[in-house]
């Protein structure tokens, strides 16, 4: 198969799709990788990196997306990538389509097969593409939300952990699936004062088996969130439904009400945030105030990591990639239920029901998108 790793153009986004380790697995199998020039600059791999793995450089875009069936990619498609996706193109990478009206209109008129990490499932129905990111972007949130909190960023002037006489920062995290289990790790080693709110009692038992007592665990209720989030000096927003925009569990009422100085970190950005005063930010302007409380809500959180990240993603990525490149991608899909919850956009039609309630469109079923093509 003929594979394509274009160069990522999304705002400070320093990612790549294939790194050079996984371009010459995929080479030994007789597939063709076409790479962008300067695409794995964000994780010091060079052009010669990716020739000398067996890889053809290619000067712009375009000419990557003509050579390839299959696009492997980081984040969505911006504007002038859609541009170029015609009908006979597999696009493998993060969507994030419910809240994103243009980006799914424009998949939809492509023609195209899209698939979207944040959906492929596991045997037990994990989200084994999204856990590596979820995990980076978990951590960085106590590093963002740490820093927010000094006086300079328009933050309370709080040292997360305290010192000895000094109370240490409130953190309260919303969410203790993966991202919220590592936001927990991280605050906690810091020696914040840390409670997370969940509706599972399953999730509540195992974070409270695996973080002792340090750990607070409380049941989620619209009651819990709005007592403990007023009370927060630091708000982790680590929330998903699979496929569907974030709820907003954090109200512009209970924003209203918080200290001035405190922060909100909202990792459920990229589905819409899951705090109602929230918009997307870059990682050139990460923050904004409402009411006096920092709002840090970067869609693309780790790929200010892009070193840590990128290998991450890779390890999670690559067989899928495989699976794809060596049989086809109505052949992977068919024969991989997983990778079908994975299909969003086929041949003209929504595949994904929550993204297709979320915007309005006809769902149809992923299997008869696949054989009208």
């Amino acid at each position: 198969m003929r594979i394509g790793v274009p160069r990522e153009i999304k705002n400070e986004e320093r990612r790549v799709g294939l790194t050079p380790a996984s371009v010459r697995e995929l080479v030994a199998f007789d597939h063709d990788v076409f790479v962008e020039t300067r695409a794995g600059e964000g994780i010091h791999a060079s052009d010669e990196d990716y020739a000398d793995a067996g890889a053809r450089v290619l000067p712009t875009p375009a000419e990557v997306f003509d050579a390839a069936e299959l696009i492997v990619k980081v984040k969505e498609p911006q504007a002038p990538e859609r541009a170029m996706l015609r009908p006979h193109h597999t696009l493998f990478t993060y969507l994030h389509l419910a809240p994103d009206a243009a980006q799914t209109k424009d998949l939809v008129a492509s023609g195209a097969t899209c698939i979207a990490y944040e959906t492929v499932t596991d045997e037990r129905g994990g989200l084994p593409l999204l856990t590596p990111m979820s995990q980076v972007a978990g951590r960085m949130s106590i590093q963002a939300g740490a820093a927010s909190l000094e006086a300079s960023r328009g933050g309370a002037g709080l040292l997360l952990g305290g010192v000895p006489g000094v109370a240490p920062a409130r953190v309260v995290v919303l969410g203790g699936g993966v991202v919220g289990a590592n936001a927990i790790q991280m605050a906690l080693g810091l020696g914040a004062d840390v409670t997370v709110l969940d509706r599972a009692p399953r999730v509540l038992e195992a974070l409270s088996a695996r973080f002792g007592p340090a750990l607070k665990t409380v049941y989620s209720t619209r009651e819990s969130i709005g007592r403990h989030v007023v009370d927060a000096d630091l708000v982790i927003g680590a929330v998903l439904v699979r496929g569907a925009a974030a709820p907003h569990l954090v109200t512009r009422e209970h924003v209203a009400a918080m200290r001035r100085g405190s922060v909100l970190v909202d990792v459920a950005i990229d589905q819409g945030g899951c705090f109602e005063t929230s918009r997307p930010t870059t990682h050139a302007e990460p923050t904004f105030l409402v009411d006096g409380v920092v709002h840090y809500c970067v869609a693309n959180m780790p790929g200010a990591v892009p070193q840590t990240s990128t290998h991450a993603l890779n390890h999670a990525t690559l067989p899928f990639v495989q699976r794809i490149a060596d049989r086809g991608a109505r052949a992977a899909l068919t024969t991989d239920t997983g990778l079908l919850n994975g299909l969003n956009v086929c041949a003209g039609h929504v595949t994904e029901p929550h993204v297709a309630q979320a915007l309005g469109y006809d769902y149809v079923e992923p299997i008869l998108a696949l054989e009208s093509r």
